[in-house]
């Protein structure tokens, strides 16, 4: 009895399943060709003395008659203009003071940035291809003035960012620290880290030493005596190495 329930079950289903099709077969033959043919997407044109397009209602309100995006250039952009190419000078201008930049807004620097940017990466192009040839870079200056731009631009951002977490959290660095001193006696920056246990049961922190025993005091005058017998070193060899090249070529130092 049970075998023969089971049966008849599967075999209800089986129909079921078989009546579905069928009407979904009826169905799609009864869709006319005519039907599909306006069920294709409508074909867009565009006028020749507009910018809109004709089709659908919502095409067309989401289109816009004036577009500002720049076009879009290759490889070219890595490379000076073509007038400039064989001229011994170019002429450029001053680069941006910090209080020039002071006066722009967060999103005026942002842009500005991105086009120092693009200028520094053909300067170099301009550099490096003059090194192939082994001629001279025209006005080799503006790679400075850029570069300067870019520092200046820098600090000022930073600077913005530095008075916001000050007014919102009152802290000067974006990582709190502190100045200390290791057994060497350098200072240096130390910043702070979050830790899950307190900091006498943690072992990894307590192995840390942040002070100068008074025997190394004698070591850090010597360190500080070493390191100005080198500046002054590098200084005495590059004016005798200016005064070589000042005898070997006069010519050029009287121009200069």
């Amino acid at each position: 009895l049970m075998l023969s329930k089971m049966a008849a079950t599967s075999a209800g289903r089986v129909l079921s399943l078989c009546r579905q099709f069928q009407k979904g077969f009826c169905i799609s033959s009864r869709i006319q060709p005519s039907v599909l043919a306006f069920s294709k997407p409508p074909l867009y044109v565009l006028r020749p003395n507009s910018c809109w397009l004709t089709g659908g209602p919502s095409l067309v309100q989401q289109c816009r008659a004036l577009h500002l995006s720049p076009c879009r250039r290759g490889l070219e952009e890595f490379f000076d203009n073509p007038e400039n190419w064989g001229e011994p000078t170019v002429k450029s201008g001053a680069p941006w003071t910090a209080k020039q930049l002071r006066t722009k807004s967060s999103e005026d620097l942002h842009k500005l940035w991105y086009v120092l940017l693009k200028e520094k990466n053909m300067l170099q192009t301009v550099e490096q291809e003059a090194k192939r040839q082994r001629v001279q870079m025209p006005s080799p200056e503006r790679l400075k003035k850029v570069e300067r731009s870019m520092k200046r631009l820098d600090t000022v951002l930073k600077e913005r960012e530095d008075a916001l977490r000050l007014l919102q959290t009152g802290q000067e660095h974006a990582r709190p620290g502190a100045w200390r001193k290791d057994v060497f006696g350098r200072t240096f920056w130390y910043r702070f880290k979050e830790w899950a246990i307190p900091w006498y049961m943690n072992r990894r922190y307590t192995r840390k030493r942040f002070y100068t025993p008074p025997f190394v005091n004698r070591f850090i005058r010597l360190r500080i005596e070493k390191s100005l017998r080198a500046k002054n070193r590098k200084k005495r060899l590059d004016l005798e190495k200016e005064k070589k090249l000042n005898e070997t070529f006069p010519h050029l130092s009287a121009k200069m």
